[in-house]
């Protein structure tokens, strides 16, 4: 891997930090607010919103100008709305505009892999991504946890800037200046990026063309008889992760007897698997394999459920590590499979909007229903239940789909084509 891949890992490490460690402060400012429970899924919801409502603008924006400057812009949209939070906008206001700047991060270092390296490098650096990516949520969740932590916070209070006075009364405060300082860090390394010096033809600027181009997008990626299978199992596993997330916290809560700043740490222990299994996939599952790994989206969906038969924490932690590892070894070569198809049949930027908006409807769609779930109060369990036995079922179905185009036609063999020249 070359010097500018490098750069890129760090900027979206930090970034990621950021991102994940914000999400935790929000919480905490949530709770400081006596905000009602089901309040708290709606944060990730409206993080993601402008994956969705945006997924038709931003694949041309992340194309229209070199990815480094991309990221850089989009970085200062996050540090402006980790901002606002600071000076006490509502946190569901201000983290959506964090997730307006990531939604038009995304694309951009995405596609810059494409543009930096060959075909066979992207399981790879696909493995790569996401591990560190996996790595940033752990760090940044579990930071995010250190930070609010009423210890740690008081330590951070106690630092007086000498002829300075600084605003800063509350450990949420402190907590959001130091997440401003790596949003910093990050921004620093997207200077650095190289330029690729790749260009695309002139990017449409008529929003309703942008619409119609992204439909088509949308189209054909879920028509290819492999788009649509890759575009299926990391949809729903999004959708699931983000779920889990939350269902997490509350178990810990219920189950586990614990406050946010330790629960916090269990998402951290599911991140260490999926990062393990991520490294695993990159390692062992060739391009061309990458389809034999759907069972394990089953095994998962029953290893889920196995979480409402304890309440010790000493059987948590395995069974949270197993969740991460399964996971992440059959979702990264699901990604590469998916980057792969959608560079051969469109433009790099294009096909990852038309997965994050896939990706991210599935989160939104899932997280609702989440909200709806502990707005009916229902028990911790039956909701682990309820998500379990959906997870298995829908990729039982997906695999059912898979087998039958496979009687059709063997759509393995499109795996490693060259792109289509129109």
């Amino acid at each position: 891997m070359n010097r500018g891949f490098y750069t890129i890992m760090a900027a979206q490490f930090f970034s990621s930090l950021a991102d994940n460690a914000l999400l935790i402060a929000a919480i905490a400012l949530l709770a400081e607010m006596h905000s009602p429970p089901w309040m708290t899924p709606l944060l990730k919801l409206f993080f993601v919103l402008s994956y969705v409502l945006l997924a038709a603008f931003v694949g041309a924006f992340a194309d229209a100008f070199p990815k480094g400057r991309v990221m850089l812009i989009t970085n200062m949209i996050k540090i402006v709305g980790c901002g606002m939070m600071f000076f006490t906008v509502h946190p569901l206001l201000a983290y959506a505009v964090v997730g307006f700047g990531a939604a038009a991060y995304s694309p951009a270092k995405y596609g810059i892999l494409t543009e930096l390296l060959p075909p066979e490098k992207l399981v790879a650096a696909n493995g790569w991504i996401e591990g560190l990516t996996v790595g940033s949520i752990i760090m940044g969740t579990v930071l995010g946890g250190a930070l609010v932590n009423p210890h740690v916070s008081s330590v951070i209070l106690s630092f007086d800037f000498p002829l300075i006075d600084l605003p800063i009364d509350t450990p949420t405060e402190a907590a959001l200046c130091i997440i401003s300082v790596i949003y910093i860090i990050a921004a620093l390394f997207n200077l650095s990026i190289p330029d690729t010096g790749a260009r695309y033809e002139h990017q449409q600027r008529n929003p309703i063309r942008l619409i119609i181009d992204f439909a088509g997008c949308f189209t054909t990626l879920w028509k290819d008889k492999l788009g649509q299978i890759s575009l299926a199992v990391t949809t729903l596993f999004w959708g699931a992760g983000a779920t889990l997330q939350f269902i997490v916290l509350k178990w810990a809560e219920k189950s586990l007897h614990m406050p946010l700043d330790k629960a916090a740490i269990l998402q951290g222990i599911v991140a260490v698997g999926v990062a393990l299994g991520a490294m695993a996939a990159a390692r062992f599952v060739p391009l061309k394999k990458s389809l034999s790994v759907m069972p394990l989206g089953i095994i998962m969906g029953i290893v889920v459920m196995l979480m409402t038969t304890t309440s010790s924490i000493w059987i948590a932690y395995p069974l949270l590590v197993i969740i991460g590892a399964l996971s992440g070894y059959f979702v990264v070569p699901m990604n590469a499979l998916l980057q792969h198809r959608g560079h051969v049949l469109m433009s790099a930027g294009h096909s990852i909007a038309v997965q994050n908006f896939n990706e991210n409807l599935s989160v939104l769609t899932m997280l609702v229903l989440y909200a709806f779930m502990v707005r009916m109060n229902l028990d911790v369990n039956t909701v682990i239940i309820i998500f379990g036995s959906f997870v298995a079922g829908i990729m039982y179905l997906i695999m059912r789909r898979h087998a039958a185009n496979q009687r059709e036609h063997d759509s393995l063999a499109l795996i490693g084509e060259d792109k289509h020249h129109h």
